[in-house]
């Protein structure tokens, strides 16, 4: 009787495909290492001002009280269903967001040149955007999209998926810790004819800085001279400032100079619908005798591309918001939790600033309340971020940038007196 042979069947199987020389380790995406670091860490004073997230003073998340009013009034609802949306989204959402962030009296919206699709937050929005550039804007043309440096970082990793190349625009000083704006210029007035030039609507991310109302007027005129293809990414309306007109200015400006633009528009900080995943992409042509036949069209190719992405979007983000964008009352009283947001980030702005400079903290500290949003640049360098880790357990991203709603009346004096600390000693 012969033994039985047990053969070890992985030896017989060719290796596979994606070994690391195809497939390399990628790194880990920094700013979910920061919160996993921070998560892990079991000091009890630790200090969380890396999450781009509201936070109230006692370091919760808050749900906006309107949420809360508009999730009473979609649960009772007895004909609530999970049922699909469709391709472009729920349209009681889209009209509005539309009317939001163009105007209501938008002379696109009444020449009937705009087309808006839901989309998976700002970031699916983004993503749409340079879907559809990359496929029909320029094709087969040197066409490149600039950046301001620093930007969102995930903006180079969308348009490097879609294989538009990427260049960047002078934007943050670091010697005024302003916006150098004639660096801006300079490069924007010098990028090829035609470039897609990504702008950040209000609430700079990552440095807090926006150019005035003038300094973007001027943008248009060099923009315009060049015939450059302005792409709006507006994550902060109504967060920014507190006043929602007021944020949406620039986008509004550049509509009424005649621009074909487009835009991507998120609802994640401004409702603190996060992880609900609530945008809006918008496209606006030109005005001319057959716009609405070119946005015909346009929205046509935009919805294959969203069908071959996510089919249709996700309905529960999107239903909370279309209560508010179209209920009088509920509007009202999502201005007054706007107000609470950003009235408690520029009251943590003035304390910061006023701290350091009470401690007389080397450096000057005007920008901290020059900034605008939910992040404040605040000149920091690597080494120093580094130290406040270590020894002050205070975490925030490498280039220095904070969110200012991780800081409260209860652990910004902490926070002030190991900046001051960490210049001194560095």
């Amino acid at each position: 009787m012969g033994t039985a042979v047990v053969s070890n069947g992985a030896s017989h199987h060719p290796p596979s495909s994606f070994l690391e020389d195809v497939v390399p380790q990628a790194p880990e995406d920094p700013l979910f290492g920061l919160m996993a670091a921070y998560r892990k860490d079991t000091y009890e004073g630790k200090v969380d001002l890396g999450i781009g997230a509201y936070r109230d003073n006692n370091a919760k998340p808050w749900v906006l009280p309107v949420v809360k009013m508009a999730d009473e009034i979609l649960r009772s609802d007895p004909n609530l269903n999970h049922e699909y949306l469709p391709i472009a989204g729920l349209q009681d959402f889209t009209q509005p967001s539309q009317r939001l962030i163009l105007g209501p009296d938008s002379p696109a919206i009444k020449d009937k040149r705009t087309v808006s699709l839901q989309t998976i937050s700002g970031t699916g929005a983004v993503h749409l955007g340079a879907l559809f550039l990359s496929k029909f804007y320029k094709a087969n043309t040197d066409r490149a999209v600039y950046f301001s440096s620093p930007t969102w970082a995930n903006h180079n990793q969308i348009f490097s998926n879609v294989s538009l190349p990427i260049k960047t625009y002078p934007y943050f000083s670091a010697k005024t810790k302003g916006l150098d704006f004639d660096g801006m210029m300079s490069t924007i007035s010098s990028a090829p004819e035609g470039s897609i030039i990504l702008l950040h609507a209000c609430a700079h991310n990552p440095t807090g800085v926006d150019p005035t109302q003038e300094q973007w007027k001027k943008i248009a005129v060099v923009m315009r001279e060049r015939s450059h293809f302005p792409f709006f990414d507006c994550a902060y309306q109504g967060f920014a400032s507190g006043d929602l007109a007021k944020d949406a200015w620039a986008v509004r400006y550049f509509v009424e100079q005649g621009f074909e633009l487009c835009i991507a528009q998120s609802y994640a900080k401004n409702f603190g619908l996060y992880g609900e995943r609530a945008g809006c992409f918008h496209f606006v042509t030109g005005a001319a005798p057959d716009a609405e036949k070119t946005i015909g069209r346009i929205a046509s190719q935009l919805t294959i591309l969203q069908r071959s992405e996510i089919s249709n979007p996700p309905a529960y983000g999107a239903r909370i918001a279309a209560l508010v964008l179209n209920d009088d009352k509920l509007f009202a009283e999502w201005e007054a939790n706007l107000r609470t947001m950003s009235g408690r980030i520029i009251d943590m702005r003035k304390a910061l600033r006023s701290k350091l400079e009470e401690l007389g903290t080397p450096g000057t500290w005007n920008h901290i309340t020059d900034q605008i949003g939910m992040f404040s640049f605040t000149g920091l360098n690597e080494k120093q971020v580094l130290t406040l880790r270590e020894e002050s357990h205070v975490y925030m991203t490498k280039n220095g940038r904070i969110s200012m709603a991780g800081l409260n009346t209860q652990n910004i004096d902490y926070f002030a007196k190991a900046v001051d600390k960490v210049v001194r000693e560095t």
